[in-house]
């Protein structure tokens, strides 16, 4: 069996187990039944998958629609159109009028590497960040997305789930201890933190591994909840480390990397250094390629956390 996954067949698997214990939970798409991985959930609930075709902005609309009628609708698409496209009524129909709805956003970031800009989401966690009582949850493995899936189910307010379409390994146990708002270490260390999302966790902890052989220990902090942000960790990972790297599959404006800095800022300072896309669109090619052109390797953040440390001993 590989060691590495698509989290979406976890995200599937789960929502089908959600649709068998509760008959309010149903499907929505933008013509996205494959990618969206909702066939085995069209086979055993037909009546309960609503493909509306390519039209995010009816999506959003008719998921807010089923969930003022009592349905718990999760409502599919890739993440660059689920976001984009629908904006307004992600804004105004889910967040603003507290619909119980969770917006599946699929295969982020750089995914669809060969489709070019216009289908890469480096943009969705800073704009949907800024809206008011929309959680954002970024898992890293299939441990993480399971119980993110059931997390937003039992949440009060809407969710966006942002799932890449990468294969990962696993990086928690199958028991893991997902909660909202909480973000894992996953690696103890003193010299300075290494903060991660998604795709780019175990790429965190490899660098941290590589850290270790060049005598420094890096604590790796897996901050799955974009928002709201896990400040009590963020600032006890600039306190007791005095340095932190951020790295995620976004631009550098906005995202993690900019959540992070908001509560140093503000409660901390320390030296901070934001890895992602560096404010420009992202070139046409293998999502491997790209993060490895941009230095969001395990490498990048090895170099970028020495870099770091050094420009700190000099002040």
């Amino acid at each position: 069996m590989s060691d590495r996954h698509d989290i979406r067949d976890a995200f599937a698997e789960t929502l089908l187990q959600l649709a068998v214990e509760d008959d309010r939970v149903v499907a929505l798409c933008n013509d996205s039944l494959g990618s969206s991985k909702l066939g085995g959930f069209q086979e055993r609930f037909p009546e309960r998958v609503f493909n509306v075709g390519i039209a995010e902005q009816d999506l959003v609309g008719i998921s807010a629609g089923l969930a003022n009628g009592g349905k718990r609708p999760f409502a599919c698409g890739a993440s660059c159109f689920l976001t984009g496209r629908a904006l307004e009524q992600i804004k105004v129909d889910i967040a603003y009028s507290g619909a119980d709805v969770t917006l599946c956003g699929m295969s982020a970031g750089v995914a669809y590497g060969p489709l070019g800009p216009t289908h890469h989401s480096i943009e969705d966690l800073a704009w949907l960040r800024a809206i008011s009582g929309l959680t954002v949850v970024v898992p890293a493995d299939r441990a993480e997305t399971a119980h993110a899936v059931r997390a937003a189910i039992a949440h009060p307010e809407p969710v966006y789930l942002r799932m890449g379409r990468l294969l990962v390994r696993d990086v928690h146990p199958v028991d893991h201890a997902f909660e909202i708002g909480r973000a894992g270490r996953l690696r103890e260390g003193g010299d300075v933190t290494l903060v991660a999302s998604g795709v780019m966790v175990e790429r965190a902890l490899d660098a941290a591994e590589e850290l270790s052989g060049r005598g420094v220990e890096a604590r790796v902090l897996n901050v799955a909840t974009v928002r709201p942000i896990d400040r009590e960790a963020v600032v006890a990972a600039a306190r007791e480390t005095g340095a932190i790297v951020t790295v995620e599959e976004h631009t550098v404006h906005g995202g993690l990397g900019s959540a992070v800095a908001e509560v140093v800022v503000a409660s901390c300072p320390v030296p901070v250094k934001i890895l992602g896309f560096p404010g420009v669109f992202a070139p046409t090619g293998s999502a491997i390629w790209i993060l490895e052109h941009f230095g969001l390797t395990a490498e990048g953040i090895r170099d970028a956390a020495l870099d770091l440390l050094e420009s700190g001993r000099k002040r």
